[in-house]
């Protein structure tokens, strides 16, 4: 065991310089606590990891998989292996240089125990370890060995293998050399300590996600994915033509006006990937990336894309006449109706708009993109004239349709601004004018609007019925779906009008005249915006078309938290005169009937939610002390999938949505012919 004198002795409750002097309540230097070493993450995870639950638990796995993938940006690393253990430990593995064991001169101890214990030691401050990374604070493993029960790293370095064993961050073995060993690298694994976290097990699904990610932008480097528990759910990612690539996944579902625009440019110590695609559709997914982070807010990257997009297919249009000189100049808006692109930057030194890195905000990096881009775009648009007049005949299409989509936007945001006079005829609004004590409820037809306004609260709850299936978002131009009828009221009752302005900001173009946006989160009306369709196939066709509506219009709002779905029950179990049982499903409904042991037990499916008298649904789908709702969340790490999910779901395209129902057709379990 370690010495208790050092540093990064075992964590005690700390002690006061002097006591004596402390007053109960008294705020004075006293009161000061001092917490050494690796003690503050522990007592405070949430400051390093971002909290104690699932977030964090996932970021400690995000920590370990950035020094390997910098490893691979150094050009040192062409293979990482993650295994989910049976035990819900995790381990990262790769072919790297290996973390170096050698003694550190000021401190005396092993390098590798200094990274794995100090907070802001590592090889990316100096510039010698590292040129570009995307771990630049310097507190990522060490917090992910604080915050585990255990956790052991070996390293593969000049023929032998070095391993150290922590356990709550502090040492509690030397770093040992254990054997021979051919190559060089770093194997962490870890297990996450359930003292400090409140969630120590890891979703597949989010790792899996990030590992395919990376793949996409480290073409160089194979991702190999391994649950032991689960061997089903093992994946390798391996994408050897990167962002292209991601860009034709991006577009699976769309008819696409041309193959993949893809150039890579270098300036000094900085380098550039930009991938782009235009479709026939009319929604724009740019993706961007600065040091393999995503940046879902975008930055001074995207502007300076934006910028120089602008800019090179106005100059483009003018020269070969198909800009008239009596026509106006494309702006960002026109440009990026039905453009797919992904940006991925690699700097060093970047800076971010806060911790999490969603936002790129290094100044010089706008002119520096807006530069490269310009050149090898324009390159590209004189060697390829077919793929330029396509471009550029889109832009003449968005150009023309611009004007007809914003009076419609206008005249939604009109409405959303209307007192309760302007709001849709058909909502049952409710008496509080306190948003954050309000719901509404879309509901599905008038039947059962008509069982939803029995059995609301009138007090906190609005009803919305919608009629039949709205329009797809997906497939219509902006103007056509703000024309559509219910997509106008469902608008108009929440007040917070629309946003077109998805990852880039509105001085995006180089006049200042980016895409405009009429949202307001701040004017919501209700926050919780609830979506109770029937439990049904039908009602699922009407719930995805509503979240299409909701990814591509309010992404804020669902960012934000605010959208749910209810769970309405498909069967309600009568037991004598007295006694009711509802079930979600029919695993539930077993469960109900091996438990009620009866005579005279009645069991009924629901039809839809009309077929509900109001006790019904009050009971079981609208009262908060009984209902079931489920949250709908949109995390950055997993952006691009949802665009992919609902280009393959609600696109033009056929064929990839046959793909997909039948991949996953036997996770469907819930469909109206079970029963």
């Amino acid at each position: 065991m370690p010495d208790n004198d050092r540093q990064d002795a075992p964590i005690e409750e700390p002690v006061p310089t002097s006591s004596a002097n402390v007053v109960e309540g008294e705020y004075n230097a006293d009161a000061i606590q001092v917490l050494e070493g690796l003690e503050a993450v522990r007592r405070r995870p949430g400051m390093y990891v971002g909290d104690n639950g699932k977030r964090g638990l996932h970021q400690m796995f995000k920590e370990v998989l950035d020094n390997s993938v910098d490893e691979a940006l150094a050009g040192h690393c062409t293979y990482i292996r993650t295994i989910l253990h049976a035990d819900n430990s995790m381990s990262v593995e790769d072919n790297g240089r290996g973390i170096p064991v050698d003694t550190h001169e000021k401190y005396g101890v092993s390098a590798l125990e200094i990274v794995m214990t100090k907070l802001h030691a590592g090889g990316k401050f100096g510039g010698g370890g590292y040129k570009t990374s995307g771990g630049l604070h310097g507190v990522g493993v060490s917090c992910t060995n604080a915050l585990s029960e255990w956790c052991v790293v070996e390293v593969k370095r000049d023929g032998k293998l070095h391993r150290q064993r922590y356990e709550q961050g502090i040492p509690v073995t030397p770093v040992e050399i254990v054997g021979e060993a051919e190559g060089t690298g770093t194997k962490t694994h870890w297990k996450p300590d359930p003292t400090v976290l409140t969630e120590t097990r890891h979703d597949p699904h989010l790792i899996k996600s990030r590992l395919r990610e990376l793949a996409y932008l480290n073409p160089q480097v194979v991702f190999e994915f391994a649950h032991e528990a689960d061997p089903e759910q093992s994946e390798t990612f391996h994408y050897k033509r990167g962002i292209p690539q991601l860009v034709e996944d991006l577009n699976e579902g769309k008819d696409v006006l041309h193959p993949v625009i893809y150039f890579q440019c270098k300036r000094d110590t900085t380098e550039l990937e930009v991938a782009l695609q235009y479709h026939s559709g009319y929604n724009e997914t740019v993706m961007a990336f600065s040091n393999n982070i995503h940046q879902p807010d975008g930055g001074t990257h995207v502007s300076g894309f934006s910028q120089a997009l602008t800019r090179v297919v106005n100059a483009y249009a003018r020269k070969q006449g198909l800009l008239k000189e009596k026509d106006s100049n494309f702006t960002s808006d026109d440009l990026w109706d039905g453009l797919t692109a992904v940006i991925s930057l690699r700097l060093e030194n970047p800076s971010y708009n806060s911790q999490d890195k969603v936002k790129l905000v290094t100044p010089e990096v706008q002119g520096l993109t807006s530069s490269m881009v310009g050149e090898a775009l324009s390159t590209y648009l004189e060697e390829r004239p077919a793929v330029a007049k396509k471009i550029v005949e889109k832009a003449l299409i968005a150009q023309r349709a611009r004007e007809a989509a914003r009076k419609a936007a206008e005249a939604v945001k009109r409405s959303s601004a209307m007192d309760t006079f302007g709001l849709p005829g058909k909502l049952s609004d409710c008496m509080s004018k306190d948003p954050s004590k309000c719901e509404l409820f879309l509901v599905e037809g008038q039947s059962a609007g008509g069982s939803a306004k029995g059995a609301r609260d009138r007090m906190t709850q609005a009803v919305l019925p919608l009629r039949g299936k709205i329009l797809n978002v997906e497939k219509a131009r902006l103007d056509k779906a703000l024309d559509n009828e219910e997509i106008k009221s469902l608008i108009a009752a929440l007040g917070v009008g629309i946003d077109v302005n998805v990852g880039r900001d509105s001085e995006d173009s180089e006049n200042g005249n980016g895409k405009e946006t009429s949202f307001d989160l701040s004017k919501l009306r209700y926050h919780k915006v609830i979506i109770m369709t029937d439990a049904d196939v039908d009602g699922e066709h009407i719930r995805t078309l509503l979240l299409t509506f909701f990814f591509r219009y309010m992404r804020p709002l669902v960012e934000a938290g605010h959208l749910y779905l209810a769970q309405p029950p498909l069967f309600v179990v009568k037991v004598g005169n007295n006694e009711r049982y509802y079930a979600a499903d029919q695993a539930e409904l077993e469960e109900i009937l091996k438990n009620v042991k009866k005579k005279n037990v009645m069991v009924t499916r629901f039809k839809g939610l009309g077929e509900m008298n109001a006790e019904d649904l009050e009971i079981t789908t609208m009262s908060p002390e009984n209902r079931r709702l489920v949250q709908v969340r949109l995390d950055s790490e997993i952006e691009y999938e949802a665009e992919m999910l609902f280009s393959k779901l609600m696109g033009d395209k056929v064929e990839p949505r046959r793909e997909f129902i039948e991949k996953h057709a036997k996770q469907a379990l819930d469909v109206d012919w079970h029963y």
